[in-house]
């Protein structure tokens, strides 16, 4: 199969990336100054805030060992010489960091805006549709429809580090920073929209509405644990799941054009799943869709951005 013309277009996105700023034991990246702002931002604001925050310097103290954890990770990478390694550590750690900070901006959801906006959704949606959509699906919930629902819910975060693998095996470090760049920033944009739109959610503002229960399988039992035992209150709008799904999907046909295709009638369900599911309003949704969107285009203006900031010190890696 002959991928030159891939090849070329996928080199036009990654030649961007690459540049370092030199710091004592580290080297920054622009991947690398967005999560450790993300950090630097929780951090500062739990400071300012703390008399309205529950427990608010255990939670500081958490964001700070996380944001030492980060930097460690990156002077431990500019002391692995294999490739493959030095791409599943920076894989890795930019996964965990950001889950942490997903966590750490549950508490600080009422900073600004002190109620929970799921009243004015609704309304919303009931004016668009004439109906409340979450609501209306319940006529179509099935085992069958709910397992694969459920399977496009989960299978995101298998997805979400393979298609990285398969980046890095193809084309390298440069096309895995683009990817790992994009997504982090889909993160970050989604945190702060948090703080933004506080929305608890159906599962905890209206689930006494639902009277169909959701019954499947394998993957109903593990949505489910994921809504149990992972999930807090709030962490709605926009949705992640959408955002990243979109990012990882569009990522695909930018490098890896064959699984664009495998993973369209996954995303798609995966898009309806956040609802179907209950875990999100289709507001959520179609906010965390626009935000993929989004961060696709700021990225390259972003990094740009960066490469000028670093100024005459940039060092650009192999």
């Amino acid at each position: 199969m002959d991928f030159s013309g891939v090849e070329r277009r996928g080199a036009r996105y990654a030649e961007p990336y690459g540049h370092t700023l030199a710091l004592p034991g580290v080297a920054l990246q622009a991947m690398d100054a967005v999560v450790l702002a993300a950090v630097f931002f929780f951090a500062s604001l739990i400071a300012a805030c703390a008399p309205r925050i529950h427990d608010p310097w255990p939670l500081l103290r958490h964001t700070g060992i996380w944001g030492l954890f980060y930097v460690a990770s990156l002077a431990l990478q500019r002391r692995i010489s294999m490739p493959c390694w030095r791409a599943l550590l920076r894989m890795g750690s930019v996964q965990l960091v950001l889950f942490q900070v997903y966590l750490i901006a549950h508490p600080l959801q009422l900073i600004f805006v002190q109620n929970w906006q799921d009243p004015a959704i609704l309304r919303l949606e009931k004016a668009v549709f004439g109906v409340q959509p979450i609501l209306w699906l319940q006529r179509l919930i099935s085992p069958g429809l709910t397992e694969w629902m459920m399977f496009c819910y989960v299978i995101y975060l298998v997805i979400y580090p393979a298609l990285g693998i398969l980046i890095f095996l193809r084309w390298g470090e440069r096309h895995l920073e683009d990817y790992l760049f994009v997504l982090t920033l889909a993160n970050v944009i989604c945190f702060l929209g948090f703080l933004v739109c506080p929305v608890a959610g159906p599962s905890n503002h209206m689930s006494g509405e639902f009277t169909v229960p959701l019954k499947g399988w394998l993957f109903t039992a593990a949505g489910e644990f994921i809504r149990s035992d992972i999930h807090q209150v709030g962490g709605n709008l926009p949705s992640p799941h959408c955002a990243i799904a979109t990012v990882m999907w569009l990522m695909a046909y930018r490098y890896r054009r064959l699984s664009f295709w495998l993973l369209a009638p996954v995303i798609l369900s995966l898009y309806v799943s956040t609802f179907y599911g209950r875990y999100h309003y289709v507001s959520d949704s179609l906010t965390g869709i626009a935000a993929g969107f989004l961060v696709l285009v700021l990225a390259p203006l972003l990094v740009r951005g960066w490469n000028r900031l670093a100024g005459p010190g940039v060092k650009k890696t192999a």
